[in-house]
């Protein structure tokens, strides 16, 4: 049984533009359905405006679906909310915790709600600050603290009840490199010891792929994609090729006219992008012209380029790809 099951999810604002004027509707999320398993990170992929923030607003009972059904552990959400908040949390880039409270007293509050015994509520509190590197910040104010150390300081909430399920929403977006691969490798260690299933947003697909088993991508309110990072990278049949040119570099940019390839040069080198299986033909003209290079790389479709592509189709119908 999946921990998490959506089913025709829909979402419709109704708003006037003036109070006599007529009702004009908007329908932010269409008749989406999606399982989450067990130990399962789940991407969740959009553009701004995709959707993609008002389904976790409906996943956390922040907002009411206008149809369709949400089922945590089985239960239905909307009969069972309160047992089930207990067992799901929550961390954003663009969260903040109330401003006058210390992040101690912040922490505490959250971990009261979400049911933490007293006993191991300051214990867990210290283990999580420690963690994420803000133990001594804990008497701090939390409206003193910058955009990375709020990021922490939610991602310690998120994390200090043992949540079977947490919604990760950009949660590695103001941090430094470092600790974002700090924060990274915590998720899935978290998967790997404790079964933690997760919903994970991220615009940077390079995250995506490292973190995520599966992903889903949503356009204008729908899922238009679902499937593994790896074989959403492997649909794109576009590579990157980079050549440092030696002799001709005047040659290799008029084959990529008249072949209508895209391409940048830089200085004296060349890059293109290029359907993989022509590039042995295009490396074989290039030779064929007495082109020369010191050096190639060859770099295969990713996630990104599957994201992009999929972002510029101006029309993409429903597909699920499981």
């Amino acid at each position: 049984m999946p921990i998490l099951s959506v089913h025709n999810l829909s979402k419709t604002f109704v708003s006037r533009k003036h109070i006599l004027g007529p009702k004009k509707h908007f329908t932010a999320v269409k008749k989406i359905s999606f399982d989450l398993e067990h130990g399962e990170i789940l991407g969740l992929l959009g553009t701004n405006g995709a959707g993609k923030t008002t389904t976790i607003q409906m996943l956390l009972g922040l907002l009411t679906p206008s149809s369709g059904q949400i089922t945590y552990f089985g239960k239905d959400f909307e009969r069972h909310r309160s047992a089930i908040l207990e067992k799901v949390t929550f961390a954003s880039t663009y969260v903040k915790l109330p401003g006058r409270l210390s992040v101690s007293e912040n922490l505490d509050i959250f971990a009261r709600l979400n049911g933490v015994p007293t006993n191991i509520r300051k214990e867990r509190i210290a283990e999580f600050l420690k963690l994420f590197d803000m133990w001594n910040m804990r008497d701090k104010e939390t409206g003193t603290l910058s955009a990375g150390q709020m990021t922490r300081v939610m991602l310690a909430k998120a994390f200090i009840p043992r949540p079977a399920v947490v919604l990760l929403d950009e949660p590695t977006a103001s941090l430094d490199p470092d600790v974002a691969q700090e924060v990274r490798s915590f998720v899935i260690k978290q998967k790997r010891e404790f079964g933690l299933s997760a919903l994970f947003t991220s615009h940077n697909m390079d995250e995506v792929t490292e973190v995520c088993d599966r992903v889903l991508v949503m356009k204008d309110g729908m899922i238009v994609a679902n499937n593994t990072p790896s074989q959403l990278a492997s649909s794109v049949a576009v590579a990157h090729v980079h050549l440092v040119i030696t002799h001709g570099l005047e040659s290799a940019i008029n084959y990529a006219k008249e072949n209508n390839l895209p391409f940048k040069v830089y200085e004296r080198s060349i890059e293109l992008d290029i359907d993989e299986l022509a590039i042995a033909q295009f490396l074989s003209a290039l030779a064929h012209a007495g082109v020369t290079y010191s050096q190639i790389f060859i770099d295969k479709p990713t996630l990104e380029d599957f994201f992009l592509s999929l972002v510029q189709k101006k029309d993409v119908h429903h597909k699920d790809n499981q």
